[in-house]
């Protein structure tokens, strides 16, 4: 049993996250790895949000009710879509995005900071063409 969870979680970090001992290294995050952070929606929203605000820091619930603005689902009213963006940002997209270092997710004070460099910026900005572009 205990080998089926090493394997499990070694799966898990290999994929999400890059890690390292460096400080260098550590503020750096592997292409791909990169590459599947931004391939989900709503991570892409939630990094283009940030970018666009002017404000260091942003509450968790105003995140949440710009992304779902941002992906619209007419199938569910509007009560329920906040929700289950609510949970999928808790529970799935910002633990990715902070654990790649593209932000800090302070589960304490319920806030979020985007920590995007350089090549992040560049990257939102490839993504945002495309985006304008459909």
């Amino acid at each position: 049993m205990g080998m089926e969870h090493t394997s499990r979680a070694d799966r898990v970090n290999a994929e999400d996250v890059s890690t390292t001992n460096t400080a260098e290294q550590e503020r750096s995050t592997a292409p791909d790895v990169v590459l599947s952070i931004v391939a989900h929606e709503h991570r892409r929203a939630i990094l283009q949000i940030l970018d666009q605000t002017d404000t260091e820091v942003m509450a968790i619930s105003t995140l949440v009710e710009r992304v779902a603005e941002h992906i619209q689902n007419g199938d569910q009213s509007a009560d329920e879509h906040r929700q289950r963006v609510r949970t999928a940002l808790h529970h799935i997209h910002l633990p990715k995005l902070d654990a790649c270092g593209m932000i800090v997710h302070d589960t304490e004070t319920n806030q979020v900071r985007k920590t995007t460099g350089e090549p992040g910026q560049e990257l939102l900005a490839t993504i945002e063409s495309y985006v304008t572009r459909e």
